[in-house]
């Protein structure tokens, strides 16, 4: 197991972001984000692995179709036990998924009220995330108990909206209703620029972060990128690298790569955080790969502010015209 990465980022580029919106408890979320889906059986290994790398932030869903939030919740209380991390340096981000995104296996009742549906699904979020706490009883002897009357979600976001704004409406009251002490901030994944704005504009909780596809099948959610970073939302990308090999080769990102010395998956992480207000969802499996993003993102950004302050500024410049943004 490679030793974890301690102490806050030097550079600007790899510092935490602060939410906007939500509650008024600051919260701040890292650059990458360990995201979970797809890891079944080994969620809880995986989650373990990456909070000792030096990963402070996790993504799942109560979806058990794509994701072990259970598992997830277990690697997070075993790094928590052993002293790697303390919960309130991560942050932690779950969704409530509809029913058409479920399959048979779900963390609510699905004939019932879609209120009763996301309460149950919060509350399974909210048992998976429960950490043990010990209290000493007679003979002080340790008794261990997990209760969810402590337990806090730093961010669930909406899996996808639901048929209808007045349903994604419902399902976004009803969460904001564990606000702001078991839900701290909410958010909304696969979804447009007009239900974003539609959530805003009449919502009395702003929606803190937007979860989408980066990639050029949505135009590099340009557009809506925009519109985030003029509301100070905070845009989280997923299928960053997977799909997007013409751009991970690019001239740009090599040349951040050789100029900072760095692996280029991390350079072109840099690249896509340098875009403004943006978090990426990292789902590797490998340890090593773990490492070489992290570190690499922190690496870019002392190069970036030093010695290579000039072939950032122009590799960031071609990268942004790669994807469609304006200067």
């Amino acid at each position: 197991m490679a030793a974890p990465i301690v102490g806050p980022p030097a550079s600007r580029l790899a510092k935490d972001l602060t939410l906007a919106g939500g509650t008024a408890a600051t919260t701040t979320i890292p650059r990458l984000v360990y995201g979970t889906a797809w890891k079944k059986e080994r969620s809880a290994d995986l989650v373990y692995a990456a909070l000792k790398t030096g990963f402070r932030g996790i993504d799942t869903a109560a979806q058990p179709k794509h994701y072990d939030e259970q598992g997830v919740g277990a690697g997070v209380r075993r790094a928590i036990a052993e002293g790697v991390v303390q919960r309130k340096d991560l942050f932690i981000q779950t969704k409530f998924t509809s029913p058409s995104g479920q399959n048979h296996i779900t963390p609510y009742d699905i004939t019932a009220p879609l209120v009763d549906q996301v309460h149950q699904s919060v509350q399974s979020s909210l048992r998976n995330f429960s950490t043990t706490t010990t209290t000493h009883g007679a003979g002080g002897q340790d008794s261990r108990d997990i209760s969810t009357a402590t337990a806090y979600l730093d961010s669930v976001v909406l899996h996808s909206p639901m048929d209808t704004l007045q349903d994604t409406v419902t399902v976004w009251k009803t969460l904001e209703s564990y606000m702001p002490h078991q839900i701290r901030h909410l958010g909304i994944s696969n979804t447009s620029q007009a239900i974003v704005e539609a959530l805003y504009d009449s919502m009395a909780t702003k929606p803190s972060v937007v979860q989408n596809r980066f990639y050029d099948g949505t135009y590099y959610e340009t557009d809506l990128r925009a519109y985030c970073r003029a509301k100070g939302i905070v845009f989280q990308s997923f299928w960053t690298l997977t799909s997007n090999r013409k751009l991970v080769g690019s001239a740009p990102v090599r040349r951040v790569a050789r100029g900072a010395g760095v692996e280029v998956p991390a350079a072109y992480y840099a690249l896509v955080v340098g875009l403004g207000n943006v978090t990426v969802l990292d789902g590797t499996t490998s340890e090593v790969h773990m490492k070489q993003d992290l570190e690499g993102l922190e690496k870019v950004g002392v190069w970036a502010e030093d010695q290579g302050a000039e072939d950032w500024d122009a590799a960031l410049t071609e990268f942004r015209g790669l994807v469609g943004d304006e200067d």
